[in-house]
């Protein structure tokens, strides 16, 4: 609750949470949406969100005039339902999922809570008026609560809008795992659309926050014709510009910063500045209808990822893959595990147990040829070989391969054929690490 000397203001005014209005003070006038108080924050301070999408704090004592400028609509919580007026086949479509992007503060404690839905999202952000929108909630979650059957609904949905019309399609994700849904969607959806993944590290509600610029980049993106997977996030800790990324060579680098997203082992795909509506394309792309629509939500999820590290206790790999269908493991340098683990590879796939290899470095391409431990490992049935993935990118990518085939040649077949850009044919010089 707003003290009485505030609350005496917006009486007068007319103005209730979440109306729109224009507040002079100290000589200055803002416009925007009246948000309720932090709990924790200044019983006299009015918090206003701007059309750019940050708040700003009023302290009530220096307030000249507070003019409504246009009531709040209140809209019923419906999940599933167009957002818009006349809304069309052809617009862009929102499929939201939860996640940071799509969650506000609980303003009586200061808890960010994944409880928005997506018509709530769209009325957050006045820009999105001025787009073809329409949305979709399928469902809200934290991403560390994604599974791979929420992916095998999200591939549904997006089947069921391309197949209805739509012109491109945004996947509001929480970030912290962000990356894995981009890999596993990519071996799952072949698009003639964009399909643009977008999350934000911080809240709508945060002063700092990447939401809107992170949103309208990715709704730019899927108005191109780039029709490929992608992610779109910031490209720096300041809010120049926002990179798409390619969704099977992405991960999250940072717990916190805007621009944790990097795209590993391959280029940007573009450059997208949405203030200024442009977009500078990086590298070539799948071009919007060169491909028709292929849906396949077959994948197996029981697969397992195992890092290794020094002191590892022997048969440690075979004991923590016993009960799965498939192994990931995650090796130092060029692809390696501790000489004494190797023979639990070779248990493993003499037992018809695919074991992929892939490098705890992130960046560069492994190779099993340079040392004996890596000769050993080829020998013993290890898969990975030359492949440039991320240990996120693998796991996904072997879930979907045993959705598909049994049989252990057929297995490392389909792992070392690239199937969606995941392995690169050679490597570029890359910058390794956050950029200051």
């Amino acid at each position: 609750m707003y003290s009485k000397k505030a609350a005496k203001l917006l009486s007068v005014s007319k103005a209730d949470i979440g109306d729109r209005i224009r507040v002079t003070a100290g000589g200055k006038t803002h416009e925007g949406l009246l948000m309720p108080r932090i709990g924790t924050g200044d019983t006299d301070c009015l918090t206003l969100k701007l059309k750019s999408g940050y708040n700003i704090g009023i302290d009530a004592g220096r307030v000249e005039k507070i003019e409504l400028i246009e009531k709040v609509k209140k809209m019923a919580k419906k999940e599933q339902e167009p957002t818009g007026e006349n809304p069309s086949k052809e617009d862009i479509v929102i499929l939201g999922c939860g996640g940071t992007i799509a969650s506000k503060i609980e303003y009586r404690t200061g808890a960010v809570h994944p409880a928005m839905t997506t018509d709530e999202l769209i009325q957050s952000f006045p820009k999105l008026k001025e787009k073809k929108i329409r949305s979709r909630m399928l469902f809200s979650l934290l991403s560390e609560d994604m599974t791979p059957a929420h992916w095998q609904k999200v591939v549904e949905a997006i089947g069921e809008e391309i197949e209805a019309g739509c012109r491109g399609i945004i996947l509001m994700h929480g970030t912290d795992t962000m990356h894995f849904t981009a890999a596993a969607l990519s071996f799952m959806v072949k698009t003639p659309v964009p399909i643009v993944l977008v999350g934000s590290q911080r809240s709508s509600d945060r002063g700092s926050s990447d939401s809107m610029m992170n949103l309208m980049a990715a709704v730019m993106a899927a108005e191109s014709d780039i029709a490929e997977m992608t992610v779109c996030m910031h490209a720096t800790e300041n809010d120049d510009y926002c990179y798409l990324h390619p969704a099977t060579h992405v991960r999250k680098m940072h717990t916190s910063r805007r621009d944790a997203f990097q795209s590993i082992n391959a280029g940007q795909i573009a450059k997208i500045w949405p203030d200024q509506n442009k977009i500078e394309v990086l590298r070539p792309h799948i071009k919007r209808g060169e491909r028709k629509l292929e849906i396949d939500t077959k994948i197996n999820p029981n697969v397992t990822l195992i890092y290794t590290y020094p002191g590892i206790q022997k048969r440690a790999i075979e004991k923590m893959a016993r009960g799965y269908d498939g192994v990931v493991i995650a090796g130092t340098g060029l692809g390696h595990i501790p000489t004494e683990l190797i023979p639990d590879v070779k248990s493993l796939t003499d037992k018809g147990i695919p074991v992929v290899i892939a490098p705890q470095t992130i960046y560069g391409r492994l190779n099993l040829n340079v040392y004996e431990t890596g000769r050993k490992m080829s020998e013993a049935g290890a898969i990975g070989h030359l492949a440039d993935w991320t240990p996120e990118t693998a796991l996904v990518k072997l879930m979907f391969v045993l959705g598909h085939v049994k049989k252990m040649d057929d297995i490392k077949k389909s792992m070392m054929k690239s199937m969606a850009g995941e392995i690169t044919e050679r490597s570029e010089p890359t910058e390794v690490g956050m950029k200051e």
